[in-house]
């Protein structure tokens, strides 16, 4: 199915503020996808500690990416299938790209982990060149879901309804991952993203879940971010 020029503009021409699922958790990957992608950059290929540490990291954004492959094909593109069917095929295609690039990925850092010395700084910049193209390829896809995908779920159901999938694909995610969501997510947030995210956590999470977020993400905000936060939350 085509997506039409006038679904699209809704997503820039909306007279309210429309509930976006895709906002937050984007913001989440960037901020983790570019700090992953840096560190590799500045990585010693001759450190057998910082290769370590570097490919543990790659290891984990791509874990991370996987698991959001999969719960944006559960949830997100069911939900478009379910009223635009065949909206959602060329980003569906390339999740599978994705995943095929992820796994080539984990393939070289487990070479890099076992390389001889003398091999590792040709391993490590290739690894690095690797990831950079699956970054700049999620940049732009994010771009798509964003305006796209958010025009297909905009025209055909309401905010209660996007709430209520949106809420069934977090309650989904196990703890320890939902653990490391919030660490990218809160703090790359802007300060009314951030007080709404977790006003909501506060409401519906229980108490010691959401005390939990808090000292996690309490490192990676400023005084500043947290002082704002804190007056939010009251």
């Amino acid at each position: 199915m085509k997506i039409t020029s006038k679904e699209l503009a809704q997503v820039a021409a909306a007279e309210a503020p429309r509930f976006d699922m895709y906002s937050g958790i984007h913001k989440a990957l960037r901020a983790f996808m570019a700090d992953t992608l840096l560190a590799l950059g500045r990585m010693d290929p001759a450190d057998d500690g910082e290769v370590a540490e570097a490919g543990e990291r790659v290891l984990r954004l791509l874990g991370f990416c996987g698991s959001h492959l999969a719960h944006e094909n559960a949830f997100v593109h069911a939900a478009i299938e379910a009223r635009a069917p065949g909206a959602s095929d060329r980003i569906g295609h390339e999740h599978e790209e994705h995943e095929r690039e992820i796994a080539h990925l984990s393939a070289q850092v487990a070479y890099l982990q076992i390389a001889p010395a003398a091999e590792r700084p040709a391993a490590a910049l290739s690894l690095y060149r690797a990831l950079s193209l699956f970054v700049a390829g999620n940049f732009q896809h994010m771009h798509v879901e964003e305006t796209a995908h958010n025009a297909v779920l905009w025209a055909r159901y309401t905010d209660a309804e996007l709430l209520a999938i949106h809420d069934a694909l977090v309650a989904s995610i196990p703890p320890e991952e939902m653990m490391l969501t919030a660490r990218w997510l809160v703090p790359f947030m802007n300060p009314q993203e951030r007080a709404m995210l977790c006003a909501d956590m506060k409401a519906k999470a229980p108490a010691e879940a959401f005390e939990a977020v808090l000292a996690a993400v309490r490192p990676h905000l400023s005084s500043r971010e947290w002082e704002k936060l804190a007056k939010a939350l009251g």
